[in-house]
């Protein structure tokens, strides 16, 4: 069968198409329940102008590496780690990725949980906005941490919104 659409890395829509149903639901269903979507803020004082370094990422872990494999080979990006307890993990944190094949992929292939589709909106929205990098600008950076405030999570956050936020002089001088 010929596509009319245009060839290339660019198309996602040609990128997915090797995708069958079977493993494309298969591999959703198990995001569902075992998936992890983040936005994590890193403390960074000299090579970052805000002091802050936004990190997104989608991951899932397993003991059996057969699935975090299966993620990498079907998604073609991403990377494998095997952690010292011998858990494997699959990984994906470059945004042009998240942004585009993320993206792509569970628009093909929906999540069923009202939780996970949020978390996933919501990180979607936050590489939006780094891949203009809005998230360099105070404005921008606000937006980021307000949509990560509402990324509903069980732990207390190390920082703040108002840790963030504040000049990284004075940051920078209260931590030393």
């Amino acid at each position: 069968m010929i596509s009319e659409n245009v060839t290339g890395a660019d198309n996602q829509q040609e990128r997915l198409q090797h995708i069958s149903d079977e493993i494309g639901y298969y591999l959703s269903g198990f995001a569902n329940g075992e998936g992890s979507f983040n936005i994590s803020v890193v403390k960074r004082q000299s090579d970052y102008q805000r002091g802050w370094k936004i990190v997104a990422s989608f991951n899932i872990s397993q003991r059996d590496p057969t699935i975090p494999f299966l993620f990498q080979k079907t998604l073609e990006c991403g990377t494998i780690r095997f952690r010292r307890d011998g858990v494997c993990y699959f990984e994906i944190r470059k945004i042009a990725d998240i942004d585009q094949i993320v993206r792509e992929f569970f628009n093909k292939f929906p999540l069923k949980s009202d939780r996970q589709a949020f978390r996933l909106k919501c990180l979607l929205e936050v590489t939006s906005l780094m891949m203009t990098q809005s998230h360099l600008h105070k404005a921008g950076l606000k937006q980021v941490l307000v949509i990560r405030e509402s990324m509903i999570s069980n732990r207390k956050r190390k920082y703040q919104i108002t840790d963030v936020l504040q000049d990284p002089q004075r940051l920078y001088a209260r931590l030393t």
